[in-house]
């Protein structure tokens, strides 16, 4: 360990953070390439074709360029997950919450007598069926 200074360590420990962060970036940006319906298919094989055979100069100038929009999309792909998610939870749990409400209805006119506990269950399996 004396051959190799706290200091060195330090630096080290720098360049393999910059080097996994360099790694990152370049593939959110080929992600991005793919991911990018507006572009044609040469378009995006002429991106990615830059970004690996000068992947320094090709990232910096697709940044530049389409940095922008490449935020508008993962936010627009955010939203469609999110409404993904809430459609098929309100699918799964039902529309509006209408067999809770039916339920709750139903047990209420069990509780005044309304409807006998035979009568409850048959139509608590007709409404969960």
């Amino acid at each position: 360990m004396d051959d190799y200074p706290l200091l060195n360590l330090f630096w080290t420990m720098l360049w393999l953070f910059l080097w996994v962060m360099w790694f990152f970036l370049l593939f959110k940006v080929i992600t991005d390439i793919f991911r990018d319906h507006t572009l044609s298919g040469w378009a995006k094989a002429g991106w990615l074709v830059f970004a690996l055979v000068l992947p320094y100069l090709g990232v910096l100038v697709y940044l530049g360029v389409r940095g922008k929009s490449m935020a508008e999309r993962d936010m627009r792909q955010a939203r469609e997950q999110e409404a993904a998610v809430r459609q098929y939870i309100q699918k799964t749990a039902g529309t509006g919450g209408g067999s809770v409400d039916e339920l709750h209805k139903l047990s209420t006119l069990r509780d005044k007598g309304d409807l006998s506990q035979e009568e409850f269950e048959k139509a608590k399996t007709k409404l969960l069926a």
